[in-house]
């Protein structure tokens, strides 16, 4: 797949583009994080930093964090 949400369970930023990608029928994988910082490797590894949510958009060459620039990305992109 080539859309990925780096996603934590309960965080209402990461619920926020997680709705709005579905809302715009964006097939996407979510990727669900510790919620220990510590132990978000894998987020570090592909974002360079361990905070959620960041979408990794294969397609666009695309790895944002932060759920408002997220969702700017996605209304540019896929509304």
């Amino acid at each position: 797949m080539s859309v990925r949400l780096y996603q934590l369970d309960g965080c209402p930023y990461c619920e926020k583009v997680a709705d709005r990608l579905d809302e715009l029928g964006v097939e996407y994988e979510s990727e669900w994080v510790e919620a220990l910082h510590s132990r978000r490797n894998e987020v570090k590894r592909v974002s360079g930093q361990r905070g959620v949510p960041v979408l990794v958009d294969e397609e666009y060459g695309i790895t944002m964090p932060e759920s408002e620039r997220i969702l700017e990305f996605v209304d540019r992109t896929y509304a």
